[in-house]
């Protein structure tokens, strides 16, 4: 079991995410053109719609797949409460319902990885998660909103106008026509309607190239991770910010706990190995797309030099490097 976790640690793609932060923080002027990184972002997203339909065409709807889904929904309306109030001492209200909203909602590309991996093992895992990763998008933003209106009508500091008038049609507008969501969401529909079939026409180019791709996206996403914790240092030297130290330990302990919590349901619904690390991964990352999107919408008064850098500069670099490996570990040890 325990070569399985150092295995991970001389991959490929996670060796390319490695070469982007040491390329930045070394001053490297490595960069990836941003058409390139778009068009990257969209093969993989394309790439494991459409496996994860062909997956659920090939298996029967079933109590298994309900199960999943449900525990996805529920992870994602229950984690941005407890976040919101575990860090409300620390954060103002409009901060605390953004990053809330950002780990109780998902990171597409942690998932992507964790299917790689998963791949790479030979591990099956259910094509409904592809499913249940893009259904976790949306109510994390609009329970973290929630919360946030909810402190401004007890006259905290939210009361002074820092959200926006949205409505929910907006918000779940913004949260289901997000691009990431539509492409996910269309291949996975592709995939399911073709099956088999529409797996050998494709094969040579969602199976081929996925490693390569990902190699090349992680090392962006690497070169990213480090510009960000910049951000990070920047955000805490603003007056009346949270100290460094906080948004750094609460990057580090809430992937740790959601990922905990979503393990736990994995186990009480009997999932299989690999659909138990995906449950698990989804629970541990956050969202450094969709939610920032909606929070600049929504509640601009939030600042994304916290919760966009805690979870891209900190908790995604966490899951990839330690997170997906270090709870595929867990999972093993409870199954035997």
């Amino acid at each position: 079991m325990s070569g399985t976790f150092f295995a991970n640690l001389t991959s490929p793609p996670l060796l390319f995410f490695c070469l982007g932060l040491l390329a930045t923080f070394a001053r490297s002027d490595l960069d990836i053109p941003n058409p390139v990184a778009k068009a990257v972002s969209i093969y993989l997203l394309l790439a494991i719609g459409f496996k994860g339909g062909v997956a659920l065409s090939e298996s029967p709807f079933s109590v298994d797949v309900l199960l999943a889904l449900g525990a996805a929904l529920l992870l994602a309306a229950a984690v941005p409460v407890f976040v919101y109030f575990m860090i409300s001492r620390w954060f103002d209200a409009a901060d605390a319902a953004a990053v809330a909203a950002t780990y109780g909602s998902i990171s597409a590309v942690t998932f992507v990885t964790a299917t790689h991996y998963l791949d790479s093992l030979g591990i099956a895992w259910g094509g409904h998660f592809v499913a249940a990763m893009a259904l976790m998008e949306a109510p994390a933003i609009v329970v973290g909103l929630y919360l946030y209106r909810r402190s401004a009508g007890k006259g905290t500091e939210a009361g002074a106008g820092g959200v926006e008038e949205t409505t929910l049609s907006e918000l779940l507008r913004e949260a289901f026509l997000n691009g990431s969501v539509v492409l996910i969401l269309g291949s996975l529909l592709i995939g399911w309607v073709n099956g088999k079939d529409g797996m050998d026409q494709l094969a040579p180019f969602v199976k081929a190239p996925f490693v390569g791709m990902l190699c090349i996206f992680l090392l962006d996403m690497g070169l990213v991770a480090a510009r960000r914790l910049r951000d990070l240092q920047a955000a805490s030297s603003q007056e009346q910010s949270v100290p460094l130290t906080s948004m750094v330990g609460f990057a580090v302990l809430l992937p740790a706990l959601n990922g905990s919590v979503a393990l736990l349901l994995a186990v009480l619904a009997g999932m299989s190995e690999g659909d138990a690390l995906l449950l698990t991964i989804l629970g541990a990352s956050a969202s450094y797309i969709a939610v920032p999107a909606a929070m600049r919408l929504a509640l601009p008064a939030a600042n994304p030099g916290i919760y966009l850098t805690m979870a891209l500069a900190v908790t995604f670099p966490l899951n990839i490097i330690l997170g997906i490996p270090l709870f595929h570990l867990i999972i093993q040890i409870i199954a035997n």
